[in-house]
């Protein structure tokens, strides 16, 4: 049977229910933040982790121009190294019919009639080649899907020059094309990069390789690092072509993998901090003043004989259920956009097995988080009540002080009017209570701010930066560098209106032991259709003579303008060439350098050639264009660039809208809640001095104007302090993600800001409709009865 506390605490939850089911809203968004970013993440990299394991991930890759298999065992006797897969990697053209862009897919060997040691296949359906079968493939899965492709299909292929048609008996997914790219890609394109994998014994021959191998990977014992073996292996490669082993953390699938998976860590770190930090100091204040409005019940309580402790446990126990209901809500709605989320990120990253799990943990950290927030502001609110004599606390707390203040003495009561002077004594003698209540509004409209700023940096991004960078119309990739006098064949394509050769070449930059393997870009002259852009989209002059290196590359490599950096080059006349650095380019993408071509090849002591040719082109000859192309055997690809902005805003775009809805959607919970509950403690804790001034003549819409008036002036002094806030939380989240592989530019727009302060406005408008209602029903009788 309920005891007479406990059937108070019932009735206390009733009474309350308005402020009980927002309080229990804000626990609700931050719990769900929490929830729904931490274990997206940790699904995603449980499936990672199982997925490397299982399938035998390699440690080490090295990709080279051609060795002869021997060099494979020389590497096998390094110390440290297990399991040595030397194969054979080539990229080809894939003339898709309907296409107008032709596709790239790349060929990769497989040991006829044994298991393949490392970077294992998972076959989805069909089977492996058969040993020593022409033309038969595997066809990783993203690709399979995007041309809904089947085993029995054929599809077309340019190898060495020769038409062939490739017979799918598979299709896979390999640890090692988890993310299916190229690195540098702006965004990927399912329909235009095709893994395969073919026998060895069958690939070999197509490609002049037999006996020799191109691309080799290593699994390390355990407690070897990766960094002690690359010496090793580049040195013995080095005379083959080799373009540098790197670690498994810098393997272009993992690399991205890690950069997503890590950005996504930090926004599960940053945002829910932020959302559990501001629903932790609302839920303490609230509760507190809630709890001070009780004060004569709890002198009452002690008058009849309970304890402290029974009191303290009483108002806790108030606490657990406010906070109980948001939990619930907040884990259970956690856990359906968790579980949205990762299947979002499953349509990127491709693993055999994508189970989206909650972690128990991520679920208590939260809700401890809450219940100590809110234990804290009851206890200490019940603790200030308790000290005093049961007598003593059952009266109304003293008046406050009355002073003459400047204000009275400036006369400006009479211009102000008896409503607004009101309003700003009440403002001056309670200052902390102004304070607080429009610290936590601010918070929310920070919150409000953080959440949505994501999207505006991207159609900045998009809008701008890209827009400045890539001026070309398509873009025209070789397999191997060609002299610039052989590409005027495409230059003098009908439709081209104007065009730029470009070169990318392999590098690693090193500055004392710090080192990073990148690319140098060599741009025309008086570049066009590519230059190079700050993150602001001005123009950078790339220097006559000298390099121009990514910033965040020069921080990474501790350099500044002036300084000296070897380059290590890995294509054509290789060798370490000394460059000083002439200029830092904050750029938006990636770590590279940047010269001018005529510098590079002068370097380089090469003639000119070209390993991409950039066109403007009349949109009416663009079909013509991309059908003359796929007749070029040197043509590896070709990149539209209105196809990556589609592909960007597909990929990018959709995660960052789904993150800006989710954010908004709990900042704006969180908004709505702060405002009414500010709201509604006022008219309690007012509502006696209210009532007294509506029984001295005061009409209904005079008291309102006064409680309602403090509420606007909270909100506005709110407002600037919210978005000065939302600014600089937008700062330290972009500032939590990885700088290496893109840098967004922080960009609010005024639509953000008017977003967050509408939102905030409304709530107070309806709190305030639903507080005046509950003005119009004061009990007057009740304050004549007040003994003072």
């Amino acid at each position: 049977m309920l005891s007479a506390i406990d059937k108070k605490l019932m009735r206390d939850v009733v009474r309350l229910k308005g402020q009980v089911l927002t309080i229990a809203l804000v626990v609700a968004a931050g719990i769900a933040s929490y929830v729904t970013m931490r274990s997206t993440w940790s699904s995603l990299e449980t499936s990672r982790s199982s997925y490397y394991a299982r399938y035998r991930f390699a440690d080490v890759f090295a990709t080279l121009k051609r060795a002869p298999d021997s060099i494979a065992h020389r590497i096998a006797d390094i110390p440290g190294v297990a399991v040595v897969y030397p194969r054979i990697v080539r990229d080809v053209m894939l003339p898709i019919e309907g296409m107008p862009e032709p596709a790239t897919g790349r060929l990769i060997s497989i040991p006829a009639g044994r298991d393949i040691p490392l970077n294992g296949l998972y076959l989805r359906s069909g089977r492996m080649p058969e040993p020593r079968q022409d033309d038969e493939v595997l066809v990783i899965e993203s690709f399979a899907k995007a041309h809904n492709l089947h085993p029995g299909d054929r599809i077309p292929a340019v190898i060495n020059g020769k038409w062939r048609d490739l017979l799918i008996v598979g299709i896979a997914l390999s640890p090692e094309y988890v993310f299916p790219a190229s690195l540098g890609d702006f965004a990927p394109d399912d329909r235009r990069l095709a893994i395969m994998w073919m026998d060895r014994d069958v690939l070999g021959p197509a490609f002049q390789m037999e006996g020799a191998f191109n691309d080799i990977s290593l699994h390390l014992q355990p407690g070897v690092s990766g960094q002690e073996v690359l010496g090793a292996v580049d040195r013995i490669l080095e005379p083959y072509g080799g373009l540098g082993a790197v670690t498994s953390e810098k393997q272009v699938s993992n690399f991205i993998l890690n950069g997503e998976l890590s950005q996504l860590e930090q926004f599960a770190t940053v945002f829910p901090f932020i959302f559990l930090s501001v629903a932790a100091f609302l839920l303490n204040v609230v509760l507190s003043r809630l709890i001070n409005l009780q004060r004569q019940q709890i002198a009452v309580l002690k008058a009849l004989g309970y304890s402290n402790r029974q009191i303290g446990l009483h108002y806790l126990q108030l606490v657990s259920i406010i906070v109980v209901l948001g939990a619930l809500c907040g884990i259970a709605v956690g856990a359906w956009l968790g579980s949205g989320m990762t299947n979002m990120y499953g349509q990127w990253f491709r693993f055999p097995a994508q189970d989206y799990r909650l972690d128990f943990s991520v679920a208590a950290v939260s809700v401890m988080v809450s219940l100590v927030a809110g234990f804290a502001g009851a206890l200490l609110a019940v603790r200030n009540v308790v000290r005093l004599p049961p007598a003593e606390a059952m009266r109304p707390p003293a008046p406050a002080s009355y002073r003459v203040s400047l204000l009275d003495r400036l006369g400006l009561g009479r211009v102000l009017g008896q409503a607004a002077m009101m309003i700003v004594r009440e403002l001056r003698r309670r200052p902390l209570r102004t304070i607080f209540s429009s610290l936590g509004i601010a918070a929310a409209v920070g919150i409000l701010v953080v959440g949505r700023f994501g999207y505006d940096s991207f159609e900045s991004l998009i809008n701008t930066i890209l827009h400045e960078e890539q001026r070309a119309d398509v873009t025209v990739a070789f397999f191997e560098p060609i002299p610039a006098s052989a590409a005027r064949e495409i230059v003098h394509l009908p439709g081209v209106l104007d065009s730029e050769g470009g070169r990318a070449i392999p590098v690693r930059f090193r500055s004392g032991h710090r080192y990073r393997d990148s690319t140098i870009i060599a741009l025309a002259d008086q570049p066009e259709l590519r230059r190079v852009v700050n993150r602001d989209a001005r123009q950078v002059e790339i220097p006559a003579d000298g390099l121009a290196i990514s910033r965040k590359l020069g921080e990474i490599l501790g350099v500044g303008v002036g300084d000296s950096i070897d380059i290590e080059i890995r294509e054509g006349n290789r060798g370490t060439r000394r460059f000083a650095v002439a200029t830092l380019v904050d750029d938006a993408f990636g770590l590279q350098g940047y010269m001018r071509m005529t510098s590079l090849h002068r370097v380089m002591g090469q003639e000119s050639a070209v390993s991409m040719v950039y066109l403007r082109v009349d949109p009416a000859w663009l079909d013509e264009i991309h059908r003359r192309l796929k007749e070029m055997p040197e043509v590896a690809g070709v990149t539209r660039m209105d196809s990556i902005v589609k592909r960007m805003r597909d990929q990018m775009g959709q995660s960052m809208l789904m993150m800006t809805i989710i954010l908004t959607l709990f900042g704006s919970t969180i908004a709505i809640g702060v405002v009414y509950n500010n709201a509604r403690v006022a008219l309690s804790m007012r509502s006696r001095d209210l009532a007294s001034l509506r029984v001295l003549g005061f009409t209904r819409r005079e008291i309102s104007a006064v409680l309602l008036g403090e509420l606007a002036v909270q909100i506005l002094a709110a407002l600037p302090i919210g978005l000065l806030l939302g600014t600089y939380w937008a700062h330290a989240v972009m500032e939590s993600v990885d700088p290496e592989v893109y840098r967004m530019p922080i960009v609010i727009s005024t639509q953000t800001y008017a977003f967050a302060v509408a939102v905030t406005v409304v709530s107070g408008i309806v709190s305030a409709l639903l507080v005046r209602r509950k003005l119009d029903h004061l009990d007057l009788i009740a304050v004549l009865k007040t003994r003072e």
